[in-house]
């Protein structure tokens, strides 16, 4: 680690390099994720934005935790991909009217929830003990088997017979719930056994209580859809939400109150406009990939709305407490976490991709091409795991002795590891309009790893601003994200009409919210 003044001009790092880092380093992250998809397709984003955002603070405190930053920003922006937002998109190509401001709202709203609980994830190491934040890994790994034994459960008994899967109650309204029903009773059951909840556990059971508040007041009570037939995840998440900010309020962490409120009111409008965004190319006449044109322009502006919400925390959250210490376990937890168990859970779904492609044959002697990877790949974590346990021992020669070297190392593996492995799925049938996807993605990894080495080489103690409040900029952030929210999808819709009229415009689905193309609910 490098030492420097600690004046704030020095310590404080440029504004729109902080802008351009960390956005770029979520839309390289956002961009995989479109071909990866879902939860653990949106955590790798997550954790390269906050890592980014740690890098390049300067703040040694946040520096020695970068790890931290990672899981728990991969957890924050995992948790909205359960929402289903294809549909919603497809309404504002439609040419109806009602059906394109409809779809703009829609994303407005789906982006807010997206952004707005990545930005609280993201926030949490800045502002909790590292003892706070260990509490969270035995739950993490209790529901990690929890929600895996399911997956298995649905895809070996439900998934496997489709009359069945269509009325089965596993399938209620296409939604997470059996995840958040396995939450709130394999937690507060620990807690019994323990005689105590930890505070990462009160945290856990909040957000779930939440989730199942949400869901059953507006979708099993009300009956409110925001897509008919489609996933209604949303209402859940809404829930969940609300009670993440409650919870975090009540308890003192305003600071991340007030990166998940930034964060959300900028994601939203950044859905919105990504997609304008999108429409507006598309009428250049041009043939290419514009979903992935969307997917990276709206992963970046998320990472510039991530970036905006951490500036004010630069100075404003306390320096970060390492006491008492905690095992070095869950410092190498958090590093296999982010490279073995984030990599794997994204890498093994491309092996379907090389075997349909006939690139590799389904069987190779007695094991399966799948068997074969997750072989290899338990090889690969079983040597990593050794290498970790004994580098806590004793120190690795090859790997930094500083900090920020270590940091350095982390984010850059992390980055090239799921570039190449982007691009190795991508490959067995690779086209040209395949180069606005990896030959951009490339291109802005050459960036951010120029970002990573030669901004963030320094670090400083931080000088906090004792007296800073949330407050004021928390009433600021949300006075502007409702306007935001009354402007942008009419500023959108607007931009749609004029090019567009009643035209469908292409490049999705017909899909129709209102008018008598619209499908009812239940059809």
């Amino acid at each position: 680690m490098v030492s420097g003044s600690t004046s704030n001009a020095s310590a404080t790092p440029l504004r729109w390099q902080t802008l351009l880092f960390v956005g770029l380093s979520l839309s390289i992250g956002w961009g995989i994720r479109g071909n990866y998809g879902h939860q653990w397709g949106a955590a790798l984003p997550g954790a390269l934005a906050a890592m980014a955002a740690v890098l390049i603070s300067k703040r040694d405190d946040w520096v020695r935790r970068i790890a931290y930053f990672g899981v728990f920003g991969a957890a924050g922006w995992a948790i909205g991909a359960c929402m289903a937002y294809m549909v919603l998109i497809a309404y504002t190509h439609s040419g109806h009217s009602g059906s394109v401001l409809y779809g703009f709202y829609c994303l407005f709203v789906v982006g807010f929830l997206w952004g707005a609980v990545g930005g609280m994830g993201t926030a949490l190491p800045a502002y909790l003990s590292r003892e706070k934040l260990s509490q969270f890994v035995v739950p993490f790994i209790i529901l990690f088997i929890a929600w895996w034994a399911e997956n298995q459960f649905e895809a070996h008994f439900i998934d496997t017979v489709p009359k069945w899967h269509k009325h089965s109650p596993m399938d209620w309204f296409d939604t997470d719930w059996m995840s958040a029903l396995l939450t709130i009773i394999l937690i507060p059951l620990r807690g019994i056994i323990r005689r105590k909840l930890d505070w990462a556990e009160r945290l856990i059971i909040a957000c779930a209580a939440g989730w199942w508040i949400g869901f059953l007041i507006l979708k099993v009570g009300l009956h409110v859809s925001m897509a008919p037939n489609k996933s209604e995840s949303w209402v859940g998440n809404l829930g969940l939400t609300i009670a993440l900010f409650v919870y975090l309020w009540r308890t003192g962490v305003r600071g991340a109150v007030l990166s998940g409120a930034i964060t959300g009111v900028l994601g939203g409008a950044a859905f919105a406009l990504a997609v304008l965004f999108k429409l507006t190319e598309i009428k250049s006449g041009l043939d290419t990939n514009w979903h992935s044109v969307l997917e990276q322009s709206y992963g970046f502006m998320n990472g510039v709305a991530l970036a905006v919400a951490f500036i004010p925390l630069f100075k404003r959250a306390p320096i970060a407490v390492d006491e008492p210490a905690v095992p070095g376990f869950y410092n190498g937890f958090m590093v296999a976490f982010l490279m073995l168990l984030l990599t794997y859970l994204n890498m093994w779904k491309q092996v379907t991709d090389w075997t349909d492609s006939k690139a590799i044959k389904p069987q190779m002697y007695f094991l399966t091409t799948a068997g074969w990877f997750d072989l290899f790949y338990f090889l690969l974590a079983a040597t990593f795991i050794w290498l970790i346990r004994s580098h806590l021992r004793k120190p690795i020669a090859l790997v930094p002795q500083s900090a920020l070297g270590k940091a350095q190392l982390l984010f850059l593996a992390l980055n090239w590891w799921m570039i190449i492995a982007n691009f190795m799925k991508a490959l067995v049938s690779f086209d040209k309009v395949r180069l606005i996807t990896e030959g951009t993605i490339f291109v802005n990894g050459l960036l951010v790893s120029l970002m990573c080495l030669l901004w963030a080489n320094e670090t400083h103690e931080q000088r906090v601003l004792q007296s800073a409040g949330y407050e004021p900029l928390l009433r600021r952030a949300w006075a502007f994200g409702a306007l935001l929210f009354a402007v942008v999808p009419v500023v959108c819709w607007a931009g749609v009409r004029a090019m567009y009229g009643d035209q469908f415009a292409g490049y999705a689905g017909h899909h129709y919210r209102f008018g008598p193309k619209a499908k009812p609910t239940g059809e």
